[in-house]
């Protein structure tokens, strides 16, 4: 992540002078704090979420995608869903990230990315096996909000990320395809129908921090389990805990003795903390026997209840 003044996930740095020289400096003057989020949304080209906390978060999934996994066709909200949180930081702001780019993109969205003053703190996989292969680029910063809006905009540009949509509202969330509240009771935690993917996010109990500043966990900081339904009561799942360093090798262990595969083990910050790893993981089978097999996993962490 960021270190603000002397250094600088996904790490992101906007400049006050010149772009790509050095990080930006907090200000409180009134052209370096937005008004509101709307400068923000007008900067990033569609509208964004607020989330508690004083976040805006934008959704960006990558529906232009076609990507097969074990004979799987990934829906968006289950492993392609790019997105960009910002949060107020006195006269500035804070903003992280997850862009799901294509091989191809990767370069020039990176190249964009830092002549707009804007950091890359992790470039890697989080599946394994998926054709085409995607990968995945996080960011972090702190500065002006507008200009690193702007910056990311840009960057986006570069690839074939759809704009927001323009359509009618999306109907009402359909049934998943299986169990959905046996699989919320054996997690202990409730989701949401999301573009036909149960999603369950578990804050970790501790509060994790960037350069001072206390990142909630809208901003990436959440486990996150993902279930598609593949039918017969069956789900892909997929998601990612974030662990202490303690905590790697036990849930590693409980995935894999449930028939879980763990498909990557990384960090997506730099200067977070405490320090955090992220174990991604993939299985299709019962979701409610998965579902066990994470809240295994799950009752090693300290998350909360």
């Amino acid at each position: 992540m960021v270190r603000t003044v002397a250094t600088v996930i996904l790490g992101m740095v906007v400049l006050a002078s010149p772009p790509a020289t050095g990080q930006a400096t907090r200000s409180s003057s009134a052209n370096a704090t937005p008004s509101d989020w709307k400068q923000v949304e007008a900067a990033m080209g569609r509208p964004g979420q607020i989330q508690p906390g004083d976040v805006i978060r934008f959704g960006l999934p990558r529906r232009d995608l076609h990507v097969v996994l074990d004979g799987i066709e990934i829906k968006p909200a289950l492993a392609l869903g790019s997105w960009v949180a910002f949060k107020r930081d006195g006269g500035a702001a804070m903003v992280m990230g997850d862009l799901v780019l294509t091989e191809d993109e990767v370069e020039p969205v990176m190249m964009k990315l830092q002549e707009g003053g804007v950091h890359e703190s992790a470039v890697h996989n989080h599946l394994m096996g998926e054709s085409p292969h995607v990968m995945y680029l996080h960011i972090a910063s702190h500065g002006d909000a507008v200009p690193m809006a702007k910056a990311i905009h840009q960057a986006l540009a570069l690839t074939k990320t759809p704009g927001p949509d323009a359509g009618p509202a999306a109907p009402p969330a359909a049934e998943p395809g299986f169990d959905q509240k046996q699989v919320e009771q054996i997690l202990g935690h409730a989701g949401k129908i999301n573009a036909g993917v149960l999603q369950i996010g578990v804050p970790r109990s501790e509060s994790i921090t960037d350069a001072g500043m206390i990142v909630p966990p809208s901003m990436g900081v959440a486990t996150a389990l993902n279930f598609q339904s593949t039918g017969s009561g069956k789900a892909a799942i997929t998601g990612d805990f974030v662990l202490l360093g303690g905590e790697v090798n036990p849930v590693i262990q409980a995935l894999r003795q449930n028939g879980i595969a763990v498909t990557a083990l990384h960090s997506h910050m730099l200067m977070e903390e405490p320090r955090l790893f992220f174990v991604h993981f993939w299985a299709n089978d019962d979701a409610t026997k998965l579902a066990k097999g994470l809240r295994t996993a799950l009752d090693l962490t300290n998350s909360a209840k």
